[in-house]
């Protein structure tokens, strides 16, 4: 269970089981009483300072990471949990603080090995000199706490240490299997409010887990966070999967499966972890997507051959075409408010990047820069649309909506299918191996094209699909 936390711990909300954070306009204070004051969220700048606002400027690339101390988070009293010791928790929190805010290449953490402990006290009342002299801009501090109902307090704390300010604060109560997303939620609140872009460390990817020869490739569904923590696998392998995308509620994914070697869509209710094919008695059904609202499933079926785009009512029914024109239409993408849909076409000779009006009328093609253009994919802030480059190497790009601004993000051998981030400031990718082996992993690249790594997966990966920031 998770509850949001308000300013005295005694007064709670509770949300159903497995429900999500409601994230409180102020953590309490990391004091023994429910009842102590909180520190003010902003104060006064030592008298004849005037201090520049804190921030991470994120576009044109980053020369010099903020330097950010990030200390282990103390415990008012250790105490044994099924997640684990408080303490350990503590140091953890902000590992998992640290991580997140490094891999966004726009911070420097200096982690808890680096740095002396906090006392549990010193949580709301930081000793500014000492962080001064770390050479740390800004600081995180925060707390954990073992709760008599068996649940754990997690309270977060932004400081300027320059400033002698408090920036910003956060906290939860969380059922202890819950407790990595309050990390993820507090670098959340970090990175929104240094940045001043929306978060997406709280997020979940999808994606598919290959392992065995190249010709004979087992594939199963999986799912993780964004970090590649908590993962696990949804399909045994005894079908081939391929394109798994989130519903936007995130209690399901559609996909395409080889059931008994016949290409299907299916929706997989993570649930009850059954899946149900959508589109019945039809030949070869691929690429699906649901529309920003959930309603429809948006993909491509192929009939007397030729393949369109079709959708269809995401509780099944019967398809409705939305593109008549001869060859290959697929690989569609809805934009973030649903009244338009991004696709690729070869109605011109070769693969190029279209858009369309959900009805789809008002067909235009918008790439023109030169060679194949693949997987087209609307970000969720509205502003670009990210693909695959074709020719020669695979590599990811971004472009506007009306085809402008066109700029190449990687140069791998073989780097397809994008998907973005929830704030639409990242893309993930598979990258393949040239070779025999055919050995496929995931990475993520910024818009800035600067800050690239690869995600951890026990096998190797493909086709990721990045899901909303969770609530």
């Amino acid at each position: 269970m998770i509850r949001s936390l308000l300013v005295a711990l005694s007064v709670t909300v509770a949300l159903p089981a497995l429900a999500l954070p409601a994230l409180a306009q102020q953590a309490p204070a990391p004091a023994q009483s429910a009842a102590a004051a909180p520190a003010p969220q902003d104060q006064a700048a030592p008298a004849g300072q005037t201090p520049a606002p804190l921030e991470v400027s994120v576009t044109g690339g980053v020369s010099a990471p903020m330097p950010i101390a990030i200390p282990a988070m103390p415990t008012a009293e250790v105490v044994d949990t099924p997640a684990g010791r408080t303490d350990a928790l503590g140091r953890q929190m902000a590992d998992i603080i640290a991580n997140d805010l490094r891999n966004s290449g726009l911070f420097t953490p200096l982690g808890s090995n680096q740095l002396r402990p906090v006392g549990f006290q010193e949580v709301n009342a930081p000793a500014f000199d000492y962080w001064g002299g770390t050479g740390a801009q800004a600081l995180v501090q925060g707390f954990v706490r073992a709760n008599g109902d068996g649940n754990l307090t997690i309270g977060c704390y932004l400081y300027d240490v320059f400033s002698k300010i408090e920036l910003k604060r956060t906290g939860f109560v969380v059922a202890p299997a819950d407790w990595r997303r309050a990390g993820h939620k507090c670098a959340d609140m970090v990175y929104a409010r240094l940045t001043g872009e929306g978060p997406y460390f709280d997020s979940r990817v999808v994606y598919v887990s290959e392992t065995g020869p190249k010709a004979k490739r087992i594939k199963r569904l999986a799912i993780m966070d964004q970090d590649g923590a908590n993962h696990r696998f949804l399909t045994n392998g005894q079908s081939i999967v391929l394109t798994p995308r989130f519903a936007p509620n995130q209690q399901s994914i559609v996909f395409m499966s080889y059931e008994n070697d016949k290409p299907a869509i299916y929706v997989y209710d993570l649930g009850s972890g059954r899946p149900r094919r959508v589109v019945q008695n039809v030949s070869l059904t691929f690429a699906p997507r649901f529309s920003p609202d959930g309603r429809w499933i948006l993909f491509s079926m192929a009939q007397n051959g030729n393949t369109d785009i079709y959708r269809v009512s995401s509780q099944g029914g019967t398809p409705q075409r939305l593109t008549t024109s001869p060859g290959i239409d697929t690989g569609g993408s809805y934009s973030p408010d649903g009244s338009r849909i991004v696709f690729e076409s070869d109605r011109s000779g070769g693969q190029q990047i279209y858009v369309m009006n959900a009805d789809g009328s008002g067909q235009q093609r918008i790439s023109f820069g030169g060679g194949r253009y693949a997987t087209p994919v609307w970000s969720p802030r509205g502003d670009l649309i990210a693909f695959t480059k074709l020719g020669g190497n695979f590599r990811i790009g971004i472009m506007s909506p009306s085809g402008s601004g066109e700029k190449i993000l990687t140069d791998g051998w073989q780097d397809e299918g994008p998907s973005w981030s929830p704030n639409g400031r990242v893309i993930t990718f598979y990258r393949s191996t040239p070779g025999s082996s055919g050995k496929a992993d995931l990475w993520m690249v910024d818009l800035t094209g600067q800050v690239e790594r690869k995600i951890p997966t026990p096998l190797d990966g493909s086709d990721p699909a990045w899901g909303p920031l969770r609530p």
